[in-house]
């Protein structure tokens, strides 16, 4: 007991001090593209703020812990335009920022790291899903809070087998990424055991999707376009351009699920997490933002939150201390889904589960019962340590 009462009256005088003293200021920035998507759904517009509202949500986390251990986190906001270099914005933001969060193109990120590498500015790369960039082009600056395409697909691929849905026909998007999304889903049926048993292309011949395309004409075209298909269980689409996967459900000649990039989705958040304490996160992010969180969103929030993690850790705001504290053995954090998140040393991607959602609810999260490994089960999710051409440099 007086062990207890010295150890408390410590802190309170280490608090006291701390209080006393000015704030160590944290500077982080965010760099992302300016404009939206247009979705084929209505309702499912992103909006401006998109990935940067939950950035926000994070620093006022931060702000919490941090009045206890004089810590105060700032958040600036730039936009590029088409044209723009985004190494003079990035440039611009490490001026007066020593951690910045990426919504950028692969391509553009990896100028990005290349041209601030010995400035010492870690990155955190919250939007881009490629793989290259935690496989070949993989860098020493950047970690990832996004998820690879592969473990999007591991993700699916789990539950689908697990569900004895093992006969996919693989429907894939005539744009390089719906490509890429499609080799992803290669792999996962190849892992896991499941039969392509036939693929198909969708080609985007370009016009207005709602002035060309309405209702008679999906609902007599997309039946003719999946009929005559081997039997299979269900219909896998990779569609990250947008353009044909929404119209597949209640569509398809043969009365089969939908998966991949609709029907069921594998997200890393959704509006309709509601388990382990998610609720007051989803509330806390309507009240401020008056719309639902997505997955940028999340993922943006993920990355601040482990920059707020290390530096209550370490009580550093050194980019240094803070960046070794990360890649080191005892970081973790945690994100409303079920257990905390830890980084892989290989190639600096954080491990995370993945949720199966279908538009209005979580169907499921995966890694899947009986998906086994040797360090961790969220390593049967993407590329393990083994199948890694990652050289951090």
């Amino acid at each position: 007991m007086i062990r207890w009462l010295v150890g408390l009256i410590g802190l309170a005088l280490a608090a006291t001090q701390a209080l006393a003293a000015d704030p160590i200021e944290i500077g982080l920035g965010y760099l992302g593209v300016a404009g939206t998507k247009s979705t084929l759904s209505l309702v499912e517009q992103p909006t401006q703020n998109d990935g940067v509202a939950g950035a926000n949500l994070a620093i006022e986390d931060n702000n919490t812990t941090g009045k206890f251990l004089n810590q105060h986190f700032t958040l600036e906001e730039r936009r590029i335009k088409e044209g723009e270099d985004p190494v003079q914005a990035a440039t611009a933001l490490a001026e007066k920022n020593s951690f910045i969060i990426l919504d950028l193109p692969a391509d553009a990120l990896l100028k990005v790291s290349d041209a601030l590498r010995d400035r010492g500015t870690l990155l955190f790369n919250a939007g881009a899903i490629d793989e290259r960039l935690r496989e070949a082009d993989c860098r020493a600056n950047v970690i990832h809070s996004a998820p690879t395409r592969s473990m999007l697909a591991d993700a699916l691929g789990q539950y689908l087998v697990w569900k004895k849905w093992s006969r996919w026909l693989l429907v894939v998007g005539s744009h390089d990424q719906d490509k890429l999304y499609a080799d992803a889903l290669r792999r996962a049926a190849s892992r896991f055991g499941a039969k392509i048993v036939q693929e198909r292309t969708f080609e985007d011949t370009g016009g207005a999707r709602r002035t060309d395309s309405g209702v008679t004409l999906i609902q007599r075209q997309m039946p003719v376009f999946t009929q005559q298909a081997p039997a299979y269980d269900v219909l896998v689409a990779a569609d990250e351009s947008e353009v044909f996967a929404a119209y597949l459900p209640y569509r398809t000649w043969d009365p089969r699920p939908v998966a991949g990039s609709a029907g069921l989705v594998a997200r890393s958040w959704d509006a309709a997490q509601d388990q382990w304490g998610a609720t007051q996160m989803q509330n806390r992010f309507m009240k401020l933002n008056s719309r639902r969180m997505t997955a940028l969103d999340m993922q943006a929030w993920t990355a601040v939150r482990m920059i707020g993690e290390a530096t209550s850790r370490t009580n550093s705001g050194d980019v240094k201390k803070v960046t070794d504290f990360i890649k080191g053995p005892d970081f973790s954090v945690a994100a409303f889904k079920g257990t905390r998140l830890t980084l892989r040393d290989w190639n600096l991607q954080l491990r995370q589960p993945i949720l199966l959602v279908d538009g209005r609810m979580v169907v499921s999260v995966s890694p899947q019962e009986g998906f086994l490994h040797q360090v961790s089960e969220l390593d049967t999710l993407g590329y393990d340590r083994p199948e890694s051409k990652c050289k951090l440099k």
